[in-house]
């Protein structure tokens, strides 16, 4: 059996590689397409104009998702403002679940949705936000709660909304470098020169495949870093309720669930405890299959709880 801290090291070990592999995979593949860009629009080596327009644009990007990412998500979802009268319980919960971790209490919000989820969103802990779904609220006992509340504020707490954000952009700027290349091959014509010898070939070929593949890649590779978290915040919460068994029941009952969460979509799904739309066949899935999951499999996260029971 594996102890809190065992599981915790090993969760931020396998992410912080997970992250370094990106980093390095996106310097790269921005280096290649540049280049590609570069020698085919007949720009001396790194076409540099067009890869400084892409970090202006994906600059302002990150800047307005950095601010307004909750606001943005909160409004998409539908989701009202939490009220210590309406919502005792949920109010009291992470207010204790806070003072026992040291962190400012979040801004709490409800969805009116009789599918259980919730999940966390803000740029730090000072901006945070948790959001439950009504069916949540309804669903689970308090203990349930507390291990859901527990595991969303560990998101907040190690900063994995910011990560998270950060890790956006950057598959975002390779894939509008990407699409800037493909769109100058076929829509635009070739400024090269008979001078850019072998190099430029090769960057060349290197960047159609890089063009194609990259955005595939960066998602991946975004998706594996998602997953990890998980794991991480998982543990983070028996470090705050001492309780791996709240959190296996709040599990268990998540997924079990058979309703849709109407509110959810492609671009939020990932914030949730649970894939709000993965509701069958939890780790019944090829490993294929499985690198597009925005979360690991529920039986293989219950698994990692009990072995710290």
């Amino acid at each position: 059996m594996r102890n809190i801290y065992e599981v915790q090291t090993a969760n931020k070990w396998k992410s912080a590689i997970i992250v370094a592999i990106f980093v390095v995979f996106v310097f790269i593949a921005a280096y290649i397409l540049t280049n590609a860009f570069g020698y085919y629009m007949g720009y001396q080596p790194g076409g540099f104009g067009y890869f400084g327009m892409a970090l202006i644009i994906s600059g302002i990007s990150s800047f307005f998702g950095y601010y307004y990412s909750d606001k943005i998500v909160l409004g998409i979802s539908h989701a009202r403002r939490a009220t210590p009268q309406e919502d005792k319980l949920f109010t009291q919960v992470v207010e204790n679940l806070c003072i026992g971790a040291g962190l400012p209490k979040p801004t709490l919000y409800v969805i009116d949705d009789t599918s259980p989820n919730a999940f966390a969103t803000g740029r730090d802990p000072k901006h945070a936000v948790i959001c439950a779904t009504s069916g949540l609220l309804d669903k689970l006992n308090r203990s349930e709660m507390e291990g859901v509340f527990a595991h969303e504020l560990t998101h907040i707490k190690n900063f994995d909304t910011r990560l998270m954000a950060l890790v956006a952009v950057m598959v975002g700027l390779i894939a509008l470098l990407g699409d800037w290349f493909m769109r100058s091959m076929w829509f635009g014509g070739r400024r090269g020169n008979e001078r850019e010898g072998e190099a430029g070939s090769i960057f060349l070929i290197l960047g159609i495949i890089f063009a194609i593949l990259s955005p595939i890649v960066g998602t991946l590779i975004q998706l594996a870093i998602s997953r990890r978290r998980e794991f991480a915040a998982d543990a983070g919460s028996v470090e705050i309720t001492r309780q791996p068994q709240d959190l296996i029941s709040a599990l268990q009952k998540i997924s079990a669930d058979p309703e849709p969460l109407r509110s959810a979509n492609k671009a939020t799904a990932h914030l949730y405890i649970e894939n709000p739309f993965r509701k069958d066949g939890h780790g019944k899935v090829g490993w294929f299959a499985s690198l597009f999951d925005t979360h690991p499999p529920t039986a293989e996260r219950i698994k990692v709880l009990k072995s710290m029971i």
